[in-house]
């Protein structure tokens, strides 16, 4: 349910780049950023970090988009913020006793050291490599398979590897009570 929460300013990017072009869309996904992070708000009387970040984002390079009139800005963001996520896995590795993935991750399953370092490096890795995929649908393809592919090929992408994921950790895995946590 997170997951398609986290994805419905994309949907409506798309749906809105389809019927009446990227400025359009920019707008909407704008508006539908500032609306996931006040809905979240509203029901957890809190902010979640993924959602500022990517409503700052948004904002700023949406706006650059619309202000200036060239969409490579919009097209840009998914890089900057998947470089981001990517650079914040793998800087959790020198801040902290615990990595990101196993902050994010170890309140549900307990798992030895290495394997939440080698998870949190795939996870860092995996952001850089999107941004990558990204930055090359950008430079070699049209808007049109652009935004596709940010919907469709992002989302397949994402959903395989947190599919890879669940099973490499479910080799390892031991119940949560269970305190050999290296």
């Amino acid at each position: 349910m997170k997951l398609l929460f986290d994805f419905f300013p994309i949907l409506l990017f798309f749906i809105a780049y389809k019927t009446a072009g990227i400025h359009t869309a920019t707008i909407v996904a704008i508006v539908a950023a500032f609306a996931q992070t006040g809905l979240f708000w509203l029901k957890h009387r809190r902010f979640e970090n993924t959602h500022l970040l990517t409503l700052g984002l948004i904002v700023v390079f949406g706006g650059a988009t619309l202000l200036l009139h060239d969409e490579m800005f919009i097209k840009w963001k998914p890089t900057v913020l998947n470089g981001l996520f990517a650079l914040a896995f793998l800087g959790s590795h020198f801040i902290g006793k615990q990595t990101l993935v196993q902050r994010i991750l170890g309140k549900a399953v307990t798992l030895p050291g290495e394997i939440w370092r080698r998870l949190n490096i795939a996870w860092g890795v995996f952001f850089l490599g999107l941004g990558a995929a990204n930055l090359f649908v950008v430079y070699n393809f049209t808007t049109d398979t652009w935004v596709n592919f940010k919907l469709f090929g992002m989302l397949g992408i994402t959903l395989a590897f947190i599919a890879a994921q669940s099973v490499y950790i479910a080799r390892f895995a031991r119940p949560v009570d269970s305190k050999e946590e290296a």
